[in-house]
């Protein structure tokens, strides 16, 4: 992977002076997914901070699946996280799992309870939410806060052996239930769950909550620096606690960042797999879908998402990016890697009736016009060609270039034609074109008897290959985008109802076309990419196309206003 540097920004200054003055010896970073979904287009700018600062100092960084909710979590989002890393570029140190430490993190919560910092509380959660008091009103102590160590100890370790049910009893850090901060009030750390793991099969029915497992793995793993996104900054104080309390020898320190957000773009995974879950989608890797998945079987390239994410920079704040620059990257990434063909997505058959029948030509055309490097191609001419439905207008408009009845307009790497007739269906609709051509305009030819305004992209109706194209807009029809919480304790509860985004669903986010491409992309395979001139980008689909039915994804349009900032 190219070295594309790293935007100078408040962390990279804070490592700098951590090695300078000894504080830190090696640099040490983690990416901490947890396995309750598929990576999105925010995890790919976490993943990029990690790995491109660690690896800029010579550092390393771990791969950690922060699998501390087995009611959530599978194999499956373990296997495609990985995937995704990988290709994006990206190779890490170690593969570690907060389950390997389950025997530490229980042990190290035991020292709580026998330093009087940790107890066991019967309270239900709803509860635990009253006694936690608001922003403006301090917590109430819970009843069962001052039980004994000796008392604690034993149903904790009852807890741990399954004498309980869920919900029965929880284990929770004993703090100041007043604290200006909530996130100190008396958090939960353990709570019972009968629940099969991933990893640990049916070994614990206790578990760790995220924000008491976190600062452990971080220690437990020498990570020196522990980034993460604003929504963890309130959290910070309880992290520290933890690592300070619990006795740990390292002691990494937590910077948050501000995270991506994309306009019009949902990355809660609650709510992504609420999507595919509800069949809104065809699953985490739908075309549609902000998932590092669903952008590359888009089409998208890890080259110009490690462009997207490194323009975006490092910040404390908190921004809207707009979308238009992440398909900035994807065009910069394709204009000189890919051929430029011809498809016809909404095809309308012309007949070249002064074409002799049964003839066929061949015209030699470069590959990329911007690129001489890739060569030129041959594409057939015949006497029935077809061309896209839009160029052809019955009764034009003013200053319409295309063909319509008496124009004439030049085809594209090919000849002059002009409309002398067309055919309709019993409904009104054209449904074929009667043309004449001027052999002497053949392109290439030098011919400069006269112009035309218009020039039309086609293809050979004899030797085109069927093909399906699939149209994208985004997702979420509003200016807006939707963030998520990967901290358990922020996540949002369930009486709450449930989330209006899918009111926000764009119904047009898919338009499907059944049309015609050149003849050579008829042996065309998975994540083949091209430009259609006119048209865009597309990418053939990994999930649906196959040799005896071609399907292209729209990447990307061709064109756009946005630009990025320079210096």
């Amino acid at each position: 992977m190219e070295n594309q540097g790293t935007p100078s920004n408040f962390i990279k200054n804070v490592i700098t002076e951590d090695l300078r003055s000894g504080k830190v010896k090696e640099v040490v970073t983690r990416f901490p997914p947890e396995p309750n979904g598929y990576l999105h287009i925010g995890h790919a700018k976490a993943i990029w901070i990690n790995f491109t600062l660690a690896d800029e100092f010579g550092g390393k960084t771990h791969l950690r699946f922060d699998d501390t909710n087995p009611l959530k979590e599978d194999t499956e989002y373990v296997n495609s996280i990985q995937e995704d890393v990988k290709w994006l570029g990206y190779e890490w140190e170690e593969l570690r799992f907060a389950s390997d430490y389950f025997g530490e993190m229980y042990a190290r919560a035991e020292l709580l309870i026998k330093k009087g910092k940790a107890y066991v509380d019967d309270l239900s959660a709803e509860q635990i939410r009253e006694f936690r008091g608001t922003l403006t009103e301090p917590g109430k102590n819970s009843p069962y806060r001052e039980r004994g160590a000796e008392e604690n100890l034993d149903l904790f370790h009852r807890m741990k052996t399954g004498e309980f049910k869920d919900g029965e009893k929880v284990l929770r850090a004993k703090i100041d239930m007043s604290s200006p901060n909530i996130n100190l009030r008396d958090p939960v750390i353990y709570r019972i769950s009968h629940t099969h793991h991933h990893n640990t099969g049916d070994a614990w029915c206790i578990y760790p909550m995220y924000t008491f497992a976190h600062p452990l793995e971080d220690a437990i793993e020498h990570v020196t620096h522990s980034l993460c996104s604003l929504e963890f900054e309130d959290q910070r104080p309880f992290y520290d606690w933890v690592v300070a309390e619990c006795d740990m020898e390292a002691a990494p320190h937590q910077y948050e960042f501000g995270r991506l957000n994309l306009a019009q773009t949902v990355t809660s995974k609650r709510k992504l797999k609420l999507l595919v879950d509800e069949g809104h989608v065809d699953g985490w890797d739908d075309p549609r879908m902000p998932t590092i998945s669903g952008l590359r079987r888009r089409g998208y390239t890890p080259e110009a998402i490690r462009s997207f994410v490194h323009e975006t920079g490092i910040s404390k704040s908190q921004g809207l990016v707009d979308l238009q620059m992440l398909e900035h990257f994807i065009r910069e990434d394709l204009k000189l890697t890919v051929p430029r063909t011809m498809s016809v997505l909404r095809p309308l058959k012309v007949v070249i009736t002064n074409y002799p029948e049964g003839e066929t030509e061949y015209f030699e055309i470069e590959n990329n016009v911007e690129n001489p490097e890739m060569g030129n191609r041959q594409i057939p001419f015949s006497r029935e060609i077809y061309i896209e439905r839009d160029d052809f207008m019955e009764v034009p408009p003013n200053k319409y270039f295309r063909l319509f009845p008496g124009n004439e307009v030049r085809l594209k790497n090919a000849y002059f034609i002009k409309c002398n007739d067309f055919i309709k269906d019993e409904n009104g609709e054209v449904v074929e074109l009667h043309c004449t051509y001027d052999p002497e305009t053949k392109s290439g030819s030098g011919f400069t008897g006269r112009k035309v305004k218009g020039t039309l992209h086609w293809v050979d109706a004899g030797q085109a290959v069927p093909a399906e194209f699939r149209l994208y807009e985004p997702l979420i029809s509003a200016e807006e985008a939707e963030t998520d919480a990967e901290v358990e304790g922020l996540e949002a509860s369930a009486d709450k109802p449930e989330p209006t985004f899918l009111d926000q669903l764009n119904p047009k986010s898919i338009e499907i076309l059944q049309g015609f491409v050149e003849p050579g992309l008829k042996d065309s395979v998975a994540q083949d990419k091209f430009q259609f001139f006119r048209h865009g980008y597309f990418n053939v689909d990994s999930k649906y196309s196959s040799p005896e039915h071609l399907v292209f994804n729209l990447i990307v349009s061709l064109k756009s206003s946005f630009q990025p900032k320079k210096g």
